[in-house]
């Protein structure tokens, strides 16, 4: 496997990202396509379009409230450790000085750039990609939901 790196951080998941949404799109395809070729039935068409968009934002919504708050947790939990344990100070300290994207951002920084990284961060309130842009040495995290 490729190193991680800025270039190639970005993670798909094929079932959800081209499967799923694939079917999503054909089954629009399909219902925009008997909305205008069976005009007797548009009405039917139109609440199967309904239908449709109701499961796909559901889908994203549960995904997204579940999943993604669960990692925000446990990311944030593992810098507060990270830093205390190579600072001897505790991150909640300057954590309201941060957004959690730029914490989340600090994370693929190394033991040895995190510190350093974490206060230039504070300090010129960096967002998100200008921290990740300044890591040198990049910690890939692979678990990623």
């Amino acid at each position: 496997m490729q190193p991680q790196s800025y270039k190639n951080h970005i993670f798909y998941y094929p079932p959800h990202h081209f499967f799923f949404y694939g079917a999503v799109i054909a089954a629009f395809a399909v219902c925009g396509f008997g909305i205008y070729k069976y005009e007797e039935q548009r009405l039917l068409w139109i609440f199967m379009s309904a239908v449709v968009f109701l499961i796909v934002y559901l889908s994203l919504m549960v995904r997204q409230h579940y999943a993604l708050g669960n990692q925000d947790r446990t990311v944030r939990l593992e810098m507060r450790l990270r830093y205390y344990i190579l600072t001897g100070k505790r991150l909640e300290e300057i954590e309201q000085q941060l957004g959690f994207k730029q914490i989340a951002a600090l994370r693929f920084a190394p033991d040895e750039e995190l510190p350093g990284l974490t206060d230039k961060a504070v300090k010129e309130n960096l967002s998100p990609d200008e921290i990740k842009r300044h890591i040198i040495n990049w910690l890939p995290d692979k678990m990623r939901v």
